[in-house]
């Protein structure tokens, strides 16, 4: 089985994706909105928003005066921060459902956030550069990718139910989620590729999580994450995927989450 990319699963993940939100999305939003800075008055744009996590607490922050862009290619997922922010009565959001390396604007930002957005895309180093472009002289991109360990051993548990099932099963090709995952887990390899890419004054802070998961909650991050591009379409051998992987991790599993927050710089003019 080839592996899809996280970028263009079913539009249908949404309620598992917001599942996780106040155990561990929300968490990691708010440390990423907190390193951009925001200030009242900016414009924000968050990549590959998901159901609002850092788009709700930036458009807090930068206010009525301010704007935040919220762009995601899934729809389901935009329409969940839509309502969340009219249930805050938040007013100065916009919604677009594209993907970053579509996304043009008439005006730079100041901030760009990332809550693991990067590794979701198959054009990752194309996105990377593309966030640069969109931030003015000295604006600042805040992202928070997974740390060394993280997702273990989830992943090997949910990769191992998927290869009983298919062994030539390939889930880490070029450009796919896990491949892009890991080209930026840990502290040196996010600064690397970062300053390849051209941004400067990088600084990278550890974010330690960790998230219980019943069996439903597990799946759910599977359903609901990037994990959704490596596992199987037809619904009998899902259902075996499933039950295999839910066996293998057992009850009162602790997931790692633990996480890395950089924030860095396009640079001054002169």
């Amino acid at each position: 089985m080839t592996a899809r990319h996280a970028s263009i699963a079913p539009d249908d993940g949404a309620e598992d994706f917001d599942r996780l939100a106040p155990a561990l999305w929300n968490t990691v939003g708010n440390a990423v909105v907190a390193a951009a800075d925001v200030l009242v008055g900016e414009r924000v744009l968050d990549v590959y928003a998901g159901t609002g996590s850092a788009t709700i607490p930036a458009a807090q922050l930068a206010g009525p005066d301010g704007r935040v862009d919220a762009v995601d290619p899934v729809t389901s997922l935009l329409d969940l921060t839509r309502d969340k922010a009219g249930a805050m009565g938040l007013e100065n959001i916009g919604f677009h459902a594209q993907g970053p390396g579509e996304w043009h604007t008439d005006a730079p930002y100041d901030a760009v956030l990332s809550c693991y957005g990067l590794c979701l895309s198959p054009a990752m180093s194309a996105v990377t550069l593309r966030v640069l472009s969109l931030l003015r002289p000295g604006g600042r991109f805040a992202l928070s990718v997974w740390d060394e360990g993280a997702l273990e051993p989830f992943e090997t548990k949910l990769l191992g139910a998927c290869e009983a099932e298919f062994p030539d099963h390939a889930p880490a090709a070029p450009g796919s989620f896990l491949a892009n995952r890991r080209e930026l887990t840990g502290e040196g390899r996010l600064t690397a590729w970062l300053e390849r890419h051209g941004f400067v004054s990088i600084t990278v802070e550890k974010l330690a999580l960790a998230v219980p998961l019943d069996a439903d909650m597990a799946w759910s991050l599977v359903l609901g994450s990037g994990f959704r591009s490596v596992i199987p379409d037809d619904p009998a051998v899902l259902d075996r995927v499933r039950t295999r992987f839910l066996r293998e991790l057992g009850t009162g599993f602790i997931l790692n989450a633990d996480t890395l927050i950089a924030v860095a710089g396009r640079p001054e003019i002169g």
